[in-house]
């Protein structure tokens, strides 16, 4: 290992190149290790520490650190929860790998463990069919904008796109819809993986009634599906992330269901109802785009459950008597 005369800090952008070129990590992934890291770079300049370098950083730095992160107060007068804890401290480790893969002198990442409350199983927030009628019916649809998010909604449901994969769809992937009752789809998802997604006939009965407001109010060379009506001339028509996050959350109040309600609910939902339905785990693998089996297994809470009731039903022992059949 060779000691480096460049500061942690002075290492950074280098490392989120590394991320780039070596790793092929997604630039969504890159945005966030910057993120993260930027607070520990503010950490460092709070303790007058923004010159140190790799070999200098030690286990007490970490650890005043890691209490730190446990104290902050956010603007709003909160804390920080134990996994967004873990976020910034994922990328410290990440960091700290950098420099063993570079032969940098430096504590080893696996001096850095993760909080064990932000370690145990993941639980997945989603929508019963119910509230997703409520949710899917809030848009109004007498307004061109109402036909558009009602449009937006029914295809995250029936697909189980993320934000992401929905804001980049074109409009001449659509091209031949008239044609179809059903539609399955060629997407390059999260990490450049592709699958395959399938609209509903109820999802693409809401895309023509769209597509019609929409293409009398585009340009032709407009090659966003989903866009902005109301975008100022020559600026971007096609809908950001954040616009369709906020108007979900307009919906999920107007329809009266739970205020967790974001795009990706929607994509949570769709899973647990094919899971409710009988669809296996691996069917919802490849619907989701999970590189991993273990990503998917989030949604065993269903199957937990539905095992349970069936037990509860079938095998309470209601009809043993006295140990006796």
């Amino acid at each position: 290992m060779n000691n480096s005369n460049k500061s942690v800090i002075a290492h950074i952008p280098d490392f989120l190149d590394y991320c780039e070129i070596e790793k092929g990590l997604s630039k969504n992934t890159q945005i966030n290790y910057r993120r993260y890291l930027q607070k520990f770079i503010n950490w460092l300049k709070s303790q007058k520490k923004e010159q140190i370098l790799p070999h200098e950083l030690s286990a007490d730095d970490v650890w005043a650190y890691r209490v730190h992160l446990s104290r902050f107060i956010d603007p709003q007068g909160g804390n920080l929860s134990k996994s967004t804890q873990n976020y910034y401290l994922i990328a410290l480790r990440a960091l700290l790998g950098y420099f063993t893969a570079k032969d940098i002198a430096a504590l080893p990442a696996d001096k850095i463990k993760l909080p064990k409350d932000a370690r145990k199983e993941k639980t997945v927030k989603f929508l019963n069919l119910e509230q997703i009628e409520r949710l899917l019916l809030a848009p109004d649809e007498n307004t061109d904008a109402g036909v558009r998010d009602r449009a937006i909604l029914e295809t995250l449901f029936s697909t189980g796109l993320r934000i992401a994969e929905l804001v980049n769809l074109n409009r001449e992937q659509f091209a031949n819809l008239q044609e179809n009752k059903e539609l399955e789809l060629g997407i390059i998802g999260k990490g450049k993986y592709p699958r395959t997604v399938y609209f509903s006939a109820r999802a693409l009965g809401w895309i023509k009634k769209y597509l019609k407001i929409r293409d009398e109010i585009c340009e032709k060379e407009e090659k966003a599906l989903f866009v902005n009506f109301r975008a100022r001339k020559n600026a971007p028509r096609r809908l950001t992330a954040r616009s369709i996050e906020r108007m979900v959350k307009n919906c999920a109040i107007g329809a009266n269901v739970p205020l967790f309600t974001t795009p990706h609910t929607l994509r949570h939902s769709m899973a647990t109802d094919l899971l409710t339905q009988g669809a296996d785990l691996r069917a919802i693998q490849e619907f989701l785009g999970h590189r991993s089996i273990m990503t998917t297994q989030i949604y065993t809470h269903v199957t937990n459950k539905r095992l349970r009731d069936i037990h509860r039903q079938f095998h309470s022992g209601r009809k043993l008597k006295d140990g006796k059949q």
